[in-house]
C-alpha cells in the first residue's frame, strides 16, 4: 500500500479538474498550464507509433514503480515515457479513461473502492477477480504482484503502552481522545473517517490533514497527532519503532500493486514485460525502494528503479 505526497485536492476540485485533463493538453501547445498531463512531451508521445506513456501517483513509492515499468518497458523493445506526479486516483483514472496516459500502478482494493465503492470484498483473488469484472469499458488490470502496501492505523510504542493498543478495536476504547492525521482524501473514502466508525466506533476527537510521508510520520513522532494513516511500506514504521494496529474487521482490504493499463494501448510484449515485474516485485522491495527515495540518501525514483532492473535481471 504511495506511499505517497499524496494528492491533495477536494473532490469537487478533483472532478472538474479530471474532466479538463483533455483540454489541458489541447491548451499545452499554446504553452498553458503546468500540470504533469500538459507538457508537450506527452503530446509527442502520445502521438508515436507503439509508444506507451507510464503515470504516476503523486507520492515516491507509485513514482518509482511507474519508473520500473517503464525501464522493463523500453528493455523489451517497447517505447515507454513517464508521466509522474499526476494527482489522486480522482485524478489519474479519468486520465486513463481519456487516453492521457496508457499504464500507471494502482493497488488492487483502493482501486476496487474507487469504481465500486459497495463491494465488500477484502481478499486478494476476490478482488481482483471483481476488478476484472467492473473495470470501465476500455481498461484492464495484468497480474498483481506480491508486493502490497496497504493504509494502516499507526501509533508510537509510547502510545501504544499508554493505552494498551494492540489493534483498532482497542484504539476504538480511546479514539475521542486522540487526534488523527492523514491525507485530506481520508475525510472522503469510505475506508477513511466512515470506515472507522462503521467498523470500529472510532470517531477522533480531531481530524488533521496531512500530506502522507514523511510530514505525517513526524506530526505522530512529536505528538501533533496521536495516531495516523501510514502505508505499510513505509521505512520509519521499522526505523522509527512504530506500531501498526490490526485491523481485525477488515476496514483496509487487500492492497497489491498492479498495472492499471489502456487496453488498446497495450501490446502483447508490453504486458510480458510489466506481467514479469509483477512476478518479481515482494513488499520488502518497496520497503527497500522506499528508503532509497524518501529516506537519507534521497535517491531519485529513476535511478532506484534502474538499480531494481538490474538488480532482478531484467536489464544489464
Amino acid at each position: 500500500m504511495t506511499h505517497i505526497q499524496r494528492r491533495m485536492i477536494a473532490r469537487r476540485a478533483v472532478f472538474g479538474l479530471a474532466a479538463g485533463i483533455s483540454l489541458t493538453l489541447t491548451l499545452s501547445a499554446c504553452g498553458g498550464g503546468g500540470s504533469p498531463l500538459s507538457d508537450s512531451a506527452t503530446s509527442a508521445a502520445a502521438g508515436s507509433g507503439g509508444s506507451v506513456i507510464v503515470g504516476s501517483a503523486d507520492f515516491p513509492e507509485n513514482a518509482t514503480i511507474a519508473e520500473i515499468y517503464a525501464g522493463a518497458l523500453n528493455a523489451a523493445g517497447v517505447t515507454a515515457t513517464t508521466k509522474l506526479n499526476i494527482g489522486s486516483r480522482e485524478i489519474y483514472y479519468p486520465a486513463l479513461l481519456d487516453g492521457s496516459i496508457d499504464i500507471i500502478p494502482d493497488y488492487t482494493g483502493n482501486l476496487l473502492t474507487k469504481i465500486d465503492p459497495s463491494n465488500t470484498a477484502t481478499d486478494a483473488d476476490r478482488i481482483v477477480k471483481a476488478l476484472k469484472a467492473k473495470l470501465d469499458p476500455g481498461l484492464s488490470v495484468l497480474d498483481p504482484a506480491k508486493a502490497e502496501d496497504k493504509d494502516a492505523m499507526v501509533v508510537t510504542k509510547v502510545t501504544a503502552q499508554k493505552y494498551n493498543l494492540k489493534s483498532i478495536e482497542d484504539l476504538a476504547k480511546v479514539c475521542d481522545k486522540l487526534t488523527l492525521g492523514a491525507p485530506p482524501e481520508f475525510a472522503e473514502r469510505s475506508n477513511g473517517l466512515a470506515g472507522l466508525k462503521s467498523k470500529y466506533n472510532c470517531v477522533p476527537a480531531d481530524f488533521k490533514k496531512l500530506p502522507s510521508g514523511p510530514v505525517t510520520v513526524k506530526a505522530l513522532t512529536s505528538d501533533d497527532v496521536q495516531f495516523a494513516d501510514i502505508f505499510t511500506t513505509t521505512p520509519d514504521i521499522v526505523d522509527q519503532d512504530l506500531v501498526v494496529l490490526a485491523d481485525p474487521k477488515g476496514n483496509w482490504a487487500a492492497q497489491q500493486v498492479i498495472p492499471l493499463v489502456k487496453t488498446d494501448k497495450v501490446s502483447d510484449t508490453a504486458k510480458a514485460a510489466l506481467n514479469k515485474v509483477s512476478s518479481l516485485l515482494t513488499t520488502d522491495d518497496l520497503i527497500s525502494l522506499n528508503r532509497k527515495v524518501s529516506g537519507e540518501q534521497k535517491m531519485d525514483p529513476k535511478a532506484a528503479a534502474e538499480t531494481w532492473l538490474k538488480d532482478k535481471g531484467i536489464t544489464k
